[in-house]
Formats: C-alpha cells, structure tokens, sequence
C-alpha cells in the first residue's frame, strides 16, 4: 500500500519469486523509481496499480492476501486531516475481507501519534491480534522487513514495527 520507491516491494518480489505481488502507489516518481529499478533487476511476479490502493482492495476477491505492508505512511499529523489516514475501522473491514485467515498485515511509522492512532484501531478490531509479545517485537525489524528509505530517513522519531495477524 503506497510503496514509495518500491525497494521494499521489489526486495520481497525478489525474495519470493513465486508469490504474486501487488502494488499500489499514486504518486508517478514512485512508480518510475520502481520500473526503473525492475528493469536493472528484472522480476516478474509484481503487478501494478497506479492509483489508491481502496480501489484494489474492494476489488480483490474474499481471502486473497497473505500479507499486507502499509510502510512508513504519511501520518496527517492535524487532526482535521486524520480522515485521510489509511487505517480506518471500515479499511480494516475491507482488508479483514481480503486478507486469508493467518494472514499478515504489517505497519511501520517513525511518528508516535499515528503508530498509537494505528495500534488502538487495529486492537480494537475483532479480526487482528497484535502479534507483539515482548516490546522487542516492535522495536526490531524482523530479518525479512527490508528497509525503506523513509524509514532510513527517520524523519519523526524511531521506526516501529508492528505485525497483526488476521483471526
């Protein structure tokens, strides 16, 4: 969701050749930042939508996902501006959806408020479990969560790794 550069996308298409990747980004730089590293290094199994990610999402058929990023957001820091944020109650219906029972979705943010906004929505919800057991869960990236050059960047604070699985 929103991939920016896409070296996330393309680490994860790369290290898993035979698994169907999808991505979503508006933004035209970030979609080009992408094709432009496919064509340096090839991959086959990614597919890209050049739009919102909703419009995938409503459109994907029941339990189709086994893993959703949502990666270093922008977090709409005003709070007149918190209906832009991406997890919402009815988003989280619309993924609970698609996602596959067991399956994963993962969150990462360098900025406090939106990762609090995030953990009490997605708690919240009857169809995640935070997987989290010891804050060490959420402090260190797992070994396959590359990073981002957002998150390298840490504009707002330290990076939070946050992992729910669907019920």
């Amino acid at each position: 969701v929103g991939f920016g550069a896409g070296e996330h996308l393309h680490w994860q298409a790369q290290h898993h050749p035979h698994v169907g990747m999808i991505g979503a980004e508006p933004f035209v730089n970030g979609v080009a930042k992408l094709l432009s590293k496919i064509d340096d290094e090839p991959v086959s199994n990614i597919r890209l939508h050049m739009d919102d990610a909703s419009d995938i999402i409503s459109a994907l058929p029941d339990a189709s996902l086994g893993r959703v990023f949502i990666l270093f957001p922008d977090p709409w820091p005003k709070t007149r501006h918190h209906k832009r944020r991406f997890i919402q109650t009815q988003m989280l219906d619309h993924l609970a959806r698609v996602m596959k029972p067991d399956a994963e979705l993962r969150f990462g943010s360098d900025d406090a408020p939106l990762v609090e906004y995030t953990l009490e929505r997605v708690i919240a919800h009857p169809s995640f479990d935070w997987m989290a057991t010891s804050a060490q869960d959420w402090q260190t990236r797992p070994a396959d969560w590359p990073q981002t050059r957002y998150e390298a960047k840490q504009l707002h604070g330290i990076p939070v790794f946050l992992r729910f699985r669907r019920r």
